[in-house]
Formats: structure tokens, C-alpha cells, sequence
């Protein structure tokens, strides 16, 4: 199975499917512990892999790493960074309740336990320049790279602007959602933005609801002769927001990277 990200375009595997077969890999395989392990949610953990002594990747914010377990090495699967490459000394991947990998990282990785780490690759990268607006759209768990775009970001104090458009069925199914806000209050040129597209009415959500729209876009984006488009999450909300920034905009693909979680 591939994950098919376009930059404008580009393949890389799934990070959400299990497969036997890690082709065109860095062969560097790094064995790391789990230093921490923080809930995010009811099905969704954080967690930290503690860099061994004299190691010092080269990487970008953005990138994926693979993992997989001592005792099951066909079985490997690719995940986004929710670090950023300004954490140093550990990895963060964020990672939710789904199928045989997702599942067992969920449900009884622990601290202290190891993984062999493939090191970080890929192409879905933040264009932090001063001129530009990045508008990041994200779906359920597809958040967790925008988590290192806003804390790179915040960290060095850049003035590029970065606005995140992020869709959930519930308000508890929000990710990160103390910590995009803290980094909302720490830096005055990231907004993040949250749509529910399943709250009950009864429910106290005050925010936005329904699903991503162009209204919703353009309004947020402002001037879109400057903004770059990020998309990340279930295939379905990646090509439908294709669709929109392309044939509804007229925005040129060089204005879109794309990552599609099949």
C-alpha cells in the first residue's frame, strides 16, 4: 500500500497500514526506548523515544519515521513527527488506536520498553518564509505534523504566518488541544482553528461546525496569492480539500502538499 503524498506529487508508504515490506528505506535502524508515554486521548498516545548516547540525526520538521518491534520486525509501520527537529534528544510520534501496530502502541507500549526506529524521511516539509502564509488543514489524527510546524515556529520566533484549519467529529476528539492553544497565546502569528462536524446540539462546543468548506478557507487564508496549503489526514478530506484549493480557488498545485492517509 502507498501513501500517496504530492508536493505537488509524491509516494511514500502508509503511515496508518502495516506491511511487511519497507522498500526504499535508510538502513541505519536505530533501537530507542520509550522515555515517556502522555494519553492525548481515550485512544491516542504521545510517544517520546529517547535518542541513544552520540546520536544526532539530520532532519526536518515535517518527516516520518518507522517503527516496528524487536519481537516483530515485518511488521512496520511510518509515522509523522509530532516534534519538531528543534526537540533534540528524543522523537515524538502520535499515535492512535488502529489496526495490529496502532492497536498494540495504544494499548500496551509502556515506558521503558524499545522499538527499532528507521530514521526520518519525507518531503512534506513547512515553508517558513517570511512573505508566506502556511495554511494547514488537518483531519482526526492528520494534526500531528502541524504540532511540530507550530512549536519550529514558535520556538525560533519566525514571523511566517501559519494558520491550522482542523476538522473533528466531537470536541473530544480534539488533539493537542492545550497545547495549540498555549502556543496561540505565545505566538501572535499562528491561529488555530477548529471545526466539529458531529457535535450535538446539545453539546457546549462554541466553535465552528461543519465540515471544511471554501468559504471557510479563504476567509481564514486572506491573501491567497501568499498562502501554501497543507493537507494531512484520511484520504477523504485530502482530495476533497484538493478539490477545493484547485477547482474551486483555481490555486496552482505548486501552491499544495498533500499527505494521504489511505
Amino acid at each position: 500500500m502507498l501513501f500517496l503524498t504530492n508536493i505537488s506529487v509524491k509516494s511514500r508508504l502508509n503511515s496508518w497500514i502495516e506491511t511487511p515490506l519497507i522498500e526504499n528505506m535508510p538502513k541505519n535502524i536505530v533501537l530507542m526506548e520509550i522515555e515517556k508515554v502522555t494519553w492525548e486521548l481515550e485512544d491516542t498516545k504521545t510517544l517520546r523515544l529517547k535518542w541513544p548516547e552520540d546520536y544526532e540525526p539530520i532532519y526536518k520538521t515535517g518527516q516520518f519515521i518507522t517503527l516496528y518491534w524487536p519481537d516483530c520486525p515485518k511488521y512496520k509501520r511510518a509515522y509523522s513527527l509530532s516534534s519538531s527537529a528543534l526537540d533534540r534528544g528524543f522523537f515524538e510520534v502520535t499515535i492512535k488506536r488502529d489496526g495490529k501496530m496502532g492497536t498494540r502502541m495504544v494499548d500496551w507500549a509502556e515506558e521503558g520498553q524499545k522499538l527499532h526506529v528507521i530514521p526520518p524521511v519525507g518531503r512534506f516539509l513547512p515553508v517558513f518564509e517570511p512573505d508566506k502564509h502556511l495554511v494547514c488543514i488537518a483531519g482526526g489524527s492528520g494534526v500531528t505534523p502541524f504540532r511540530g510546524f507550530a512549536r519550529e515556529a514558535t520556538q525560533s520566533k519566525l514571523t511566517t504566518r501559519m494558520t491550522l484549519l482542523y476538522s473533528v467529529r466531537t470536541p473530544k476528539d480534539i488533539i493537542f488541544r492545550d497545547e495549540f492553544t498555549a502556543l496561540e497565546a505565545e505566538n501572535p502569528h499562528f491561529q488555530f482553528q477548529v471545526t466539529c462536524t458531529r457535535a450535538d446540539e446539545a453539546d457546549a462546543w462554541q466553535g465552528r461546525r461543519g465540515r471544511i468548506d471554501a468559504d471557510w478557507i479563504t476567509d481564514r487564508a486572506g491573501n491567497l496569492s501568499t498562502a501554501i496549503f497543507y493537507a494531512c489526514g484520511p484520504t477523504t478530506l485530502v482530495e476533497a480539500t484538493e478539490s477545493l484549493i484547485r477547482d474551486t480557488l483555481k490555486l496552482p498545485k505548486e501552491q499544495i502538499k498533500l499527505e494521504k492517509w489511505g
